[in-house]
């Protein structure tokens, strides 16, 4: 032990003794453990995000859409034509075993109107279900009943986007604003939700019942009779989602009288397959990053390898004097190996504060979302030691084998 202790201050004298070699060696650890660390901390972050997003639009979410693929020879896309219906809603959430709830749902975009201020946002028309299957809240006020959409009551939620920009700080609670003309009283405000994962403000909304939305809002010519675009389903869990599309499926085709060989005239979306595959494709990439970033702690490694084997050189007749004097091989090589683990210790430190800053830095003038992984810090600074170990042994060992009578003789 004392030998060892004796050898790691001889090898920080001599690291010390030679600072800028020392500083330009470390260079490349610090720059290997710093981008590292800031490309998994971006990776990460995407991927955080991308789950925040998933969440916001619903968990185990599954959407109808109305509209035929193909009719009368021609390809439609989905939404071409209202074939969906709000008893296909009801029918879902009573019949469907792996059915949580399902909600029917009309949308437009409209200007909503407060005083001399106007917005143009999303309204949605639905039931209170939508709520459940969007895992929606009110943070203020009340939703609408089933009561309210029965007497398409002129009630509204609202968006927090939607409150900002048009009554500012003022309390939204109880104000009659205006949709295209037709006045509703706000009695209620959602929580925020963020983002979806293509970037649509979630918070941009108005909510009001379906029945109101069609008779005073949208307008005959979109809504026929129980019509709706689109049916948003909760499945009761993951482990249900394929299930609950089987069971969609088979009931709006029995629903619709389809016969045996016709095309569907709706299509079903898994939105979480879709969104979790979104999901692995930006923790792929975080992987990637991560590893391309590591090359550089291998460059640093070689580096330190390349100057040990120089300092080797230098040093060849201090050797020899020390192995002269008794100094043993273990000495010689734990003196090499201690100089070399130092530097990608100290480089591995100095990484981590320029890797943090870096990431500070990318989060707040890119505006790009970063999360500190403390296991990439972990293994940033423990792959840095072994580079240091693998990289310094060689010179070590080349120190220790040197012959003393040679050593002594070299200028």
């Amino acid at each position: 032990m004392k030998n060892l202790l004796e050898s790691a201050r001889m090898a920080l004298s001599a690291l010390a003794a030679n600072r800028m070699r020392s500083g330009l060696t470390m260079l490349g650890i610090i720059i290997g453990v710093a981008a590292v660390i800031a490309m998994v901390s971006v990776g990460s972050g995407a991927t955080e995000r991308i789950e925040e997003q998933i969440s916001s639009m619903g968990s185990n979410l599954i959407i109808v859409l109305a509209g035929s693929i193909t009719s009368n020879g021609m390809r439609l896309g989905s939404g071409a034509s209202l074939s969906l219906t709000e008893d296909d809603a009801t029918a879902m959430a009573a019949e469907c075993p792996s059915v949580a709830a399902a909600a029917p749902v009309v949308r437009s975009g409209a200007q909503v109107i407060y005083g001399n201020t106007n917005w143009a946002t999303i309204i949605y028309g639905a039931t209170p279900s939508y709520l459940d299957v969007r895992d929606l809240s009110v943070d203020q006020g009340q939703p609408f009943t089933d009561q309210d959409v029965q007497a398409s009551a002129r009630v509204a939620l609202l968006g927090v986007t939607v409150v900002r920009n048009l009554f500012g700080d003022a309390d939204p609670l109880g104000q009659v604003f205006r949709i295209r003309n037709v006045p509703f009283t706000v009695s209620g405000v959602l929580a925020p939700k963020g983002q979806s994962p293509s970037g649509q403000d979630l918070d941009d909304v108005v909510i009001i019942p379906i029945s109101t939305a069609k008779s005073r809002v949208l307008g005959a010519s979109q809504a026929g009779a129980h019509s709706v675009g689109s049916i948003l389903v909760q499945a009761r869990g993951p482990a249900q989602m394929n299930s609950a599309i089987e069971e969609i499926s088979a009931l709006l085709r029995q629903r619709h009288h389809l016969q045996p060989g016709a095309e569907d005239d709706f299509s079903v979306r898994n939105l979480t397959e879709v969104f979790a595959a979104r999901e692995d494709s930006a923790r792929v990439m975080a992987i990637l990053l991560g590893a391309i970033a590591s090359v550089s702690l291998i460059v640093g490694g070689i580096g330190i390898m390349n100057i040990m084997l120089v300092s080797v050189t230098e040093r060849t007749r201090e050797i020899g004097i020390r192995k002269a004097i008794g100094a043993r091989m273990s000495d010689i090589l734990a003196q090499f190996l201690v100089e070399a683990v130092t530097l990608s210790l100290a480089g591995g430190i100095a990484g981590i504060a320029l890797g943090l800053s870096a990431s500070w830095v990318i989060s707040s003038v890119a505006h790009w979302s970063t999360a500190i992984s403390p296991a990439a810090i972990l293994l940033a600074f423990t792959f840095s030691a072994l580079v240091g170990v693998f990289f310094g042994y060689y010179p070590a060992r080349q120190a220790a084998r040197l012959d003393p009578i040679t050593s002594l003789r070299y200028e």
